[in-house]
């Protein structure tokens, strides 16, 4: 499925190379009010424009403004990126049956370190339900997170198409059968 739009958040790609304690730092402080030094400014991300108060987002930071507009509907406020839609996406996907954390941590699309601590901020924020045996299960407020962040990148409501794990899939290539020559001009073996 083709994205429409890339204005969201979104993690940095190489993750993987911080250490644990430098990555749950950066994970706490993301939305954090940073106030620029005395004769310093921050440039927005989005808008490039100076400022001097601003929101930190894995080094980079944004302007009140530019942070609100990249929230999505239904989102209340929790910064949303892919990696949550395909989280909650797995979750929803699976329907009525529970679905592993494990499962989730392995297919989010992000290190399973970074997905441990997401999941257990959207239990914080009521977007998901985690059972006592570690399935996860989503409910009516982690819907319309899913279906605001899924309008956003895909403007469509939320398909399992959207999921990093039916993306990577693809179609079947099709495969093309060579024509077979006339038996008169192959040797045989035998």
């Amino acid at each position: 499925m083709e994205k429409k739009s890339d204005f969201h958040f979104s993690y940095p790609p190489n993750l993987h190379e911080l250490d644990l304690a430098t990555l749950v730092s950066m994970y706490r402080e993301r939305g954090m009010p940073k106030k620029a030094k005395a004769g310093d400014y921050f440039a927005c991300t989005v808008t490039h424009r100076m400022v001097k108060d601003a929101k930190w987002w894995f080094g980079l930071y944004y302007s009140q403004k530019a942070w609100d507009e990249l929230l999505t509907k239904g989102s209340e406020g929790y910064p949303l990126t892919e990696t949550e839609l395909n989280i909650l996406g797995l979750v929803l996907d699976a329907g009525d049956e529970t679905v592993s954390r494990d499962y989730v941590e392995q297919n989010s699309g992000t290190i399973s370190k970074l997905t441990f601590m997401i999941i257990n901020d959207l239990k914080e924020f009521g977007f998901l339900t985690i059972e006592e045996n570690e399935r996860l299960l989503i409910t009516p407020r982690g819907e319309k997170a899913l279906q605001g962040i899924a309008r956003r990148i895909y403007d469509k409501k939320f398909h399992p198409d959207m999921l990093l794990i039916n993306r990577e899939r693809g179609p079947a290539p099709k495969m093309e059968r060579a024509q077979k020559k006339d038996d008169d001009e192959q040797a045989s073996l035998f």
